[in-house]
């Protein structure tokens, strides 16, 4: 039983990672605008967090270091697709490879550094619970937050004028235009609030989940969050049960090999991948209901004036 609330406790950390990611672009993507960069941001994040608590100590200026670092490089790719129209999949495209080539590059000094001693968190009195302390109790506080990010972001999407108004200018931007709103600059500062959680996503990694710097750590986790917007159907809920669901499949291939299951590693670290594909596939067979449930103007650019 024991070995099952590890996994648990596993499950929640792995998912925090994709569910801080995920909601970063869900933002992007309720304000109609596509990023296919979070696996670039998230890298240059990990080394911005990484290296700050280095030099300062701190865990917590480290993540103010990676949504810096993220919110920065999502303003740049923002105001290239927001007001000079790039194409949006492949200025993302651009900034995940720019992502990934400058970290490695603004990295090699930080490859054999080593973080202060982390200090371990826990609920008290909770934590002591038999395996439900140490399955849902005794993490850094960051995976409590990730919770409270996701419950903020339903009553501001759906109870908030603020949110109302950013919803409109993903389903009609013309609209939005027409009644007052600068379409432009809200759709700026709503993917500098995703790069900002997607930059918070990649030092929580440096610092916490990994608390290490090597060239690519995020292996991918930026692309598997984009999927999970998808998969959840633009809905904060989702995201976070769905974050939860990649990420236990990400903790099941060494769980497996914990116990002895004899299975060649390459083909258990395929699981995530695979899930995704799965996923997206049965997905699609129901475009109808993605349609529904998508953004009117995703992905779409918007000409003021035309």
């Amino acid at each position: 039983m024991e070995s099952y609330a590890l996994l648990i406790a596993a499950t929640l950390n792995a998912g925090t990672v994709l569910a801080i990611a995920s909601l970063g672009l869900l933002i992007n993507e309720k304000a109609g605008i596509v990023n296919l960069g979070a696996e670039g941001m998230m890298l240059c994040a990990a080394l911005a967090g990484f290296a700050t608590v280095v030099h300062t100590g701190s865990t917590w200026l480290g993540f103010l270091a990676g949504m810096g670092a993220g919110a920065l490089l999502a303003a740049v790719f923002g105001v290239l697709v927001i007001w000079l129209n790039t194409n949006q999949y492949a200025t993302g495209l651009a900034l995940s490879l720019f992502g990934a080539g400058f970290s490695a590059f603004a990295g090699t000094g930080y490859v054999q550094a080593t973080l202060p001693e982390q200090v371990r968190w826990s609920v008290p009195v909770l934590a002591d619970i038999p395996l439900i302390g140490a399955a849902l109790f005794r993490h850094h506080p960051m995976v409590y937050g990730c919770v409270a990010i996701a419950l903020g972001m339903i009553w501001f999407l759906y109870r908030t004028r603020a949110g109302l108004v950013l919803r409109s200018v993903g389903e009609s931007p013309e609209s939005a235009h027409a009644l007052g709103y600068p379409v432009r600059r809200i759709r700026l500062l709503a993917v500098m609030a995703g790069g900002a959680l997607c930059g918070l996503a990649g030092a929580y990694v440096s610092t916490v989940y990994t608390p290490l710097w090597v060239e690519g750590m995020i292996a991918g986790k930026g692309w598997i969050a984009l999927a999970l917007t998808t998969f959840a159907t633009w809905r904060p809920a989702r995201v976070l049960l769905g974050a939860y669901l990649f990420g236990g499949v990400t903790m099941l291939q060494f769980h497996l090999q914990a116990i002895g299951v004899q299975i060649p590693s390459q083909f258990l670290t395929m699981l995530p991948y695979v899930a995704t594909v799965l996923v997206l596939v049965l997905i699609s067979r129901n475009p109808t209901w993605i349609r529904v449930n998508m953004p009117s103007s995703i992905g779409k650019p918007f000409y003021p004036g035309s």
